[in-house]
């Protein structure tokens, strides 16, 4: 049984190793041209400062939610490793988003200058930069979830249980916290980028098209380059 368990962070490690290796592969990639790259930096300054912004008003909601949960622990209801892996899992989701939105931004001009060679050059550039968000994902999900395990089993291991509990419910009931903060900051990341990208949309098309006559998704109205 413990052998097959080994299977989960080494999975976690072999999807963070490939992950890796993709993001590398994209990155060798030329962007193009002087325009193209101009354009990529813009993408990437504005991709930066909407991450820089959610992540500072998340961080609130979650600090919130971990005095919350420090008082469930103060008066017995839960065991004290619940905030913190509430907290990990909000991390490590924050961080995937993080390399997503990083490997995104990097790879727009670099997949556009690819299909100036060929479709299929295009297809896979595109391709690999998309599977990088997929396996950081995963990589970082069954990592943190087995670290959380292979701790929490040393830990009852040694120490006494929580009163009323048996040793598989106080291993649970944190793993599952750590999918609760995931979770969280999973809706933040959807719902506040939804928001953003569709005022961003509004306001390139009125201000763009109807008030200064430029052309929809033009580079100069820059909230294209918000979109």
């Amino acid at each position: 049984m413990q052998n097959f368990l080994l299977m989960v962070p080494l999975s976690a490690l072999a999807a963070l190793g490939f992950a890796l290796l993709l993001a590398l592969r994209v990155l060798k990639q030329d962007e193009g041209s002087a325009r193209m790259k101009e354009i990529a930096g813009a993408v990437r300054e504005g991709a930066a400062a909407y991450l820089q912004r959610q992540y500072r008003v998340s961080g609130i909601f979650f600090a919130i939610i971990f005095v919350l949960l420090l008082v469930l622990v103060f008066f017995d209801y839960t065991t004290i490793f619940v905030p913190f892996a509430f907290l990990t899992g909000a991390f490590f989701s924050a961080f995937a988003g993080f390399c997503g939105m990083t490997m995104a931004t990097a790879s727009g001009a670099r997949t556009a200058n690819a299909c100036r060679l060929s479709l299929n050059a295009g297809l896979r550039l595109a391709f690999s930069a998309g599977a990088v968000m997929g396996f950081v994902v995963v990589g970082f999900g069954l990592l943190d979830l087995s670290l959380w395990y292979y701790s929490l089993d040393w830990y009852y291991s040694v120490h006494p249980l929580p009163a009323g509990m048996d040793k598989i419910t106080a291993v649970t009931s944190t793993m599952l916290t750590f999918g609760m903060g995931a979770s969280f900051q999973a809706l933040f990341a959807r719902v506040g980028g939804g928001i953003f990208t569709k005022g961003a949309d509004v306001g390139a098309d009125l201000v763009g098209k109807v008030e200064a006559g430029i052309p929809e998704d033009d580079p100069r109205n820059p909230a294209v380059i918000a979109d």
